[in-house]
């Protein structure tokens, strides 16, 4: 089971967090397939965006707003009567949730609940997916893979308040949605790579930084483990997930998505795979600083992704570092972003799994 372009022809599909990297991705994949995309976010976190280097206000319905504020958010959901509704809006950075543990919780937990009672409100909305993370798990830092059943209990604010949003969105499932057949899933996505992702205190963005300003690139925490992917592959599974659970709510529920082991790496093995492959000299050094606690290793079981939709990851840590530096490049010379982007989904949906 895979994505079907002509599915989303047409549908009404509202995206919490449109202006955010992956947020800014899905709204293009899903403009272009067709859909009556409506986003609604904050304006976008970076000072260089995807959603503003495409003009993505020319392609879809973009509304400013913040999920804290309840009253908006009914009122723009029950204005538009969407069929599909995509989570993604988040404050989703490790460090900025030690720093405002508040503004973690309002945005990750009350945003969540702010977003499901808007949707209980409306008779429109038939599938939903809460877009969380691989942290919300409580973190053993063993070698096993975490599999959907075990215990959601982030360890810092951040992480702490994704295995809430989990909880809430269970609860309202429970409570609410069943007899009413709207089809919820969450989806539990570890670090992505891609082009155009700009954010801070993240390594691949710190890398991108580097390069494009001739840097030696600084590296905090080098030999710490984590399952990178390249942004696509969370993002079709969220549609995929959606599209089969419209068709059929038996496939609603919990679901990892990550990639293979073989692409749980080291920061340094990253860092030195990407050097290798932007070239020009491009080196990194360690970095020594004191920081809050985050785990040192962390990876996913997708057995029940793979189980359900017999669903593959696609592209290797390898390839979804080209695909990243593909895109840095054509924006540091200039070309036609679109062209490069639209180029991309299309290798990608083609890929033999």
């Amino acid at each position: 089971m895979f994505v079907d372009k002509n599915f989303w022809a047409g549908k009404k599909v509202f995206i919490t967090g449109h202006t955010g990297f992956k947020g800014a991705w899905l709204s293009f994949i899903l403009s272009n397939f067709g859909a009556d995309v409506i986003g609604y976010a904050l304006e976008a976190p970076t000072t260089i965006s995807i959603f503003n280097l495409l003009k993505l206000t020319k392609m879809m319905h973009s509304i400013r707003g913040d999920v804290r504020n309840f009253m908006v958010l009914r009122k723009m959901i029950a204005q538009y009567q969407p069929e599909i509704v995509f989570h993604l809006a988040a404050q989703p950075l490790v460090l900025e949730g030690y720093n405002n543990p508040p503004l973690t919780y309002e945005t990750n937990v009350m945003g969540t609940v702010n977003l499901l009672e808007s949707i209980r409100r409306v008779d429109s909305v038939r599938s939903f997916v809460n877009v969380t993370t691989d942290k919300v798990y409580y973190n053993h830092e063993w070698e096993y893979g975490y599999r959907e059943t075990d215990l959601l209990d982030g360890i810092d604010p951040y992480s702490n308040s994704k295995s809430c949003s989990e909880l809430v969105t269970n609860c309202y499932t429970r409570s609410f949605f069943y007899d009413r057949q709207i089809a919820v899933s969450t989806a539990r996505a570890g670090n992505v790579i891609g082009g155009g992702d700009f954010a801070e205190h993240r390594i691949i963005p710190d890398c991108v930084r580097a390069a494009l300003k001739h840097e030696k690139i600084e590296v905090r925490n080098p030999h710490s483990v984590r399952p990178y992917q390249h942004v696509f592959e969370p993002l079709f599974a969220y549609m995929m997930i959606a599209e089969a659970q419209y068709n059929d709510p038996m496939y609603a529920g919990n679901y990892n998505v990550g990639p293979d082991p073989d692409d749980c790496i080291t920061t340094e093995n990253l860092v030195s795979m990407f050097c290798g492959l932007w070239g020009e000299g491009l080196e990194w050094t360690a970095k020594q600083i004191e920081q809050p606690h985050e785990a040192s290793f962390l990876r996913l079981d997708c057995s029940k992704l793979k189980a359900t939709f017999g669903w593959e990851p696609r592209w290797s840590v390898r390839e979804a570092l080209e695909k990243t530096i593909e895109w840095t490049k054509t924006y540091r010379e200039k070309d036609r972003l679109i062209d490069c982007m639209s180029a991309q989904v299309e290798e990608y949906m083609n890929e033999v799994v």
